[in-house]
């Protein structure tokens, strides 16, 4: 008799992990949501729920209760409003715990999500960028470092423990109506900001095709490390006038501070963004396609368009 399907997602209290649930709820899983945060709102579906922090003890309680036949760690923090010790707790210690009890309780099928932003943006990046290129964003900016601490430190896992396979997802820029990130926040402000001399090629992944890839990817069987971006990109001045907001010139020298002080938005814009507003990072989701069959469904501009 078949096990029955049960998906450990972290994360939940965000949207990219809400639809995520409720993908695979329609695929036949059960569902057992787990998140540092308080969880404000039940899904929209039976579901277990659960507020721990991933390297505390309440959280190996949840995978003895409802052990997992498939582990999507969706709960990366990249708030940089937390403090430098909360997020190297959540971000390396909390996964690798995640991981470490998805093996111990059984788990047939890891997917971990990082990011693309630990390529870093820079004017000598190749385009596109695959899932083999130096990761450059360390060297400049301390505030990615837990980021690329979690990523090698599941590509490491992933090799080490053959036995459970783990897929490492490097999604780009994730756009759509039930996304909170930062890069979301600004282009749905009225003023956005540009670099004045740079107008660099931006990607966009909206939520639906994140989601279908992240499903896609739980129920295969392949290990490695995968990019996931839409097909096509946009120079970033484009991308602004695509959403409807109006751009904000500043020039590059004092973009930093100027933000800082001025204090235009709701969340104040991560300081390894400003480079993606100036240099390219566009990533090749060829191993994505080729691997698991996936494609995008959601062109750039109706991505884009999604924020209003």
């Amino acid at each position: 008799m078949d096990r029955k399907k049960v998906a450990l997602i972290t994360g939940i209290a965000g949207g990219l992990a809400r639809l995520t649930a409720a993908a695979l709820y329609q695929q036949g899983f059960q569902i057992v949501g787990v998140d540092y945060r308080p969880v404000a709102r039940a899904l929209d579906h039976p579901s277990h729920l659960y507020q721990a922090n991933y390297n505390k003890t309440k959280i190996e309680d949840i995978f003895r209760r409802h052990p997992p036949t498939h582990v999507l760690h969706l709960g990366r923090v990249g708030n940089l409003k937390q403090q430098i010790n909360k997020r190297f707790d959540l971000n390396v210690l909390g996964s690798r715990k995640v991981m470490d009890l998805g093996l111990r309780y059984g788990a047939e099928r890891m997917v971990v999500l990082s990011t693309f932003h630990i390529y870093g943006a820079h004017p000598h990046n190749h385009i596109p960028i695959f899932e083999d290129e130096p990761l450059r964003a360390g060297a400049d900016f301390p505030q990615l470092a837990d980021a690329i601490q979690l990523d090698n430190q599941a590509i490491s896992w992933m090799y080490q423990h053959q036995n459970c396979p783990v897929a490492v997802l490097r999604p780009t820029n994730v756009i759509g109506p039930d996304i909170e990130n930062a890069i979301s926040t600004v282009l749905r402000g009225p003023r956005v900001p540009v670099m004045m001399g740079f107008d660099p090629m931006t990607q966009f992944i909206h939520q639906d095709d994140l989601v279908s890839a992240l499903v896609a990817v739980a129920q295969g069987k392949a290990i490695g490390v995968y990019n996931v971006a839409g097909d096509g990109e946009l120079p970033w001045r484009r991308s602004v006038e695509t959403v409807g907001s109006k751009e904000l010139p500043i020039p590059s020298t004092i973009a930093s501070g100027y933000l800082r002080v001025a204090g235009l938005f709701k969340q104040m814009l991560p300081p390894y963004l400003l480079n993606f507003l100036k240099y390219p990072c566009v990533i090749s989701n060829h191993a994505l396609k080729g691997t698991f069959g996936w494609r995008s469904r959601v062109s750039i501009q109706d991505g884009l368009r999604s924020l209003r």
